[in-house]
């Protein structure tokens, strides 16, 4: 056999499928692939024409277009890349969004057939091919080389209309589109609102779907649901001024990072939901107006898993990831590699502003009379559920009453947040120590009785006088007529109350106080933290006695 004296590497078409083929599964990452190519040709306007009933996508813009030499030597060259010997900017200025040139195969794999035409303004016809998976599924399965699988001829009249008046640039018409086109016009023009933001930040470029520009309005329901938002290092962003019920001004933040956002709640969950797809808006990443992580939340499980996440949502733009030679995205295109040290330092920044803005929604959430975030430590759980409670007993007496009102209701949900779980707890104890006398069958002291009569005949007294006959107690039994301290003196009475601890010794200096909460008064802030330091007392030596066999 005869020797080579050189040789040549050869790839397989089935390579195509491990590069990038089958990486794509969102409808809408396939248009924003697109998208980003007529973004990157210069294009001022991108057309989409969806035909949900057909199945058929036409994608045109008005870019740069493309000669015979750039459609086989750039578009169908798998790997080219428009950043070659160091450029990272269009011929206008604007920021390259293609990087590894493996993007493509992503519409070049996304339907049946993908007819593409080009010219540029100095062509008259227009150049172009046809890919058809079916056969390109059977090259690879002949493991044909590239030179050997040739593209199918364009029918130019399927372009029809859409050529007319058509200077420059690129048109892809796409049949049969895998898994169907499921989201509705208005859907999509919502996703592409959200996920292409220089088409609504940059007065340069607009982007139609069925004749119709995608603007500020397609986002509407989203802005109008949005309570609070914090702005990072006073990014300007129209969709920002579109706010208008916020329940506050924009709260700004500021860091050292070269990074700019926004981060926004909304008043109930559901508000994130994409209504009619499984899309759901959260906080997502952008390099060069591109979206290059979704809900980067996801990658931050101390914070993914907090119920004040599902609230949020915004944008947060980091241009760093993409200022010099290295690559940090992942084949896919839609993901950061996460170990980047670049892309690790802001994960600790939107840590840190995470945790202040936490700490911010609760207060604000608390304030307006709503639920906060359980897992703050600002409150502790019962003092949240005092405040749920007040919440909504309030709001019967709010209704449409005058401010005043209003104000007095607020004066008071700081007492309430206190006064509640400080009933509950004495409701409780006093409970748990009754049944335990009663278990115990432990007799009244001459003193436990006396306390008794008293306040059963002041019982009888006050039912006389509302002239009612019903029983008022469940149970009519001596015990229910007694106190902490009539209680404590039954079980665990200190001989020397001075020397010696005991439930009765607590019970004593808690009385005052507990009386004064059994009836609604509002204690001063020395009263609280003595009221609290001694049920803990107490709470102590109850359990302790009912411990005991």
């Amino acid at each position: 056999m005869a020797k080579k004296d050189r040789f040549s590497f050869e790839i397989s078409l089935s390579v195509l499928n491990h590069l990038g083929r089958n990486l794509y599964r969102s409808f809408i990452t396939i248009l924003g692939e697109a998208i980003s190519n007529s973004w990157d040709a210069d294009a001022k306007n991108v057309w989409l024409v969806v035909d949900k009933e057909n199945n058929t996508l036409i994608i045109k813009d008005d870019g740069s277009g493309m000669t015979a030499d750039d459609f086989q030597n750039k578009f169908l060259k798998i790997g080219y890349s428009k950043r070659k010997d160091g450029t990272i900017n269009t011929v206008k200025g604007r920021p390259y969004i293609g990087r590894k040139g493996i993007g493509k195969l992503a519409l070049l794999s996304c339907a049946e057939r993908i007819n593409v035409i080009s010219k540029t303004n100095k062509d008259e016809d227009y150049i172009g091919g046809v890919i058809d998976n079916s056969e390109l599924n059977q090259a690879i399965t002949d493991d044909l080389t590239p030179q050997e699988y040739k593209l199918g001829r364009v029918q130019y009249e399927k372009f029809g209309e859409y050529k007319d008046k058509h200077k420059q640039g690129t048109l892809i018409y796409f049949e049969n589109v895998k898994d169907g086109i499921r989201n509705s016009t208005e859907h999509l023009r919502k996703l592409i609102a959200l996920y292409f933001r220089f088409s609504l930040v940059d007065d340069s470029f607009r982007i139609f779907v069925n004749g119709d520009p995608v603007t500020l309005a397609d986002l509407k329901d989203l802005s109008e649901a949005t309570e609070f938002v914090w702005n990072i290092n006073e990014l300007k962003d129209p969709f920002i001024n579109t706010l208008s019920k916020l329940k506050n001004e924009s709260i700004n933040k500021r860091t050292s990072l070269k990074m700019m956002g926004f981060i926004a709640s909304v008043e109930k969950p559901r508000y994130l939901k994409i209504t009619g797809t499984e899309e759901k808006v959260g906080i997502d990443l952008f390099v060069n107006g591109r979206l290059r992580e979704r809900d980067i939340l996801k990658h931050m499980p101390d914070y993914s898993t907090r119920h004040i996440a599902s609230y949020l949502y915004g944008q947060i733009h980091f241009n760093e990831l993409d200022s010099d030679e290295k690559d940090r995205f992942t084949s896919s295109r839609d993901g950061v590699v996460h170990d980047d040290d670049k892309y690790s330092e802001l994960i600790k920044v939107l840590k840190d502003i995470l945790e202040k803005i936490s700490s911010e929604w609760d207060e604000l959430r608390l304030d307006r009379g709503e639920d906060g975030d359980d897992e703050n430590p600002r409150k502790t759980l019962k003092q949240r559920r005092a405040r749920s409670l007040y919440n909504l007993s309030s709001k019967e007496y709010a209704g449409d009453k005058a401010d005043k009102v209003n104000n007095w209701l607020k004066d008071l949900q700081p007492d309430a947040e206190f006064n509640i779980p400080a009933y509950v707890d004495c409701f409780l104890s006093e409970n748990l120590v009754r049944k335990l006398i009663e278990e115990r069958q432990i007799s009244l002291s001459p003193e436990a009785e006396k306390e008794r009569d008293k306040w059963r005949d002041a019982e009888i007294f006050s039912k006389n006088k509302a002239n009612i006959s019903i029983d008022i107690r469940r149970t009519g039994g001596d015990l229910s007529y007694l106190s902490m301290d009539g209680l404590a003196n039954l079980v665990d009475k200190s001989k020397d109350p001075l020397r010696e601890a005991g439930l009765s010794r607590d019970a004593t200096e808690y009385k005052p106080m507990r009386d004064a909460l059994a009836h609604t008064a509002l204690l001063t802030d020395v009263a609280k933290k003595r009221l609290t330091t001694v049920y803990e007392n107490i709470q102590g030596r109850v359990r302790t006695l009912l411990s005991k066999k």
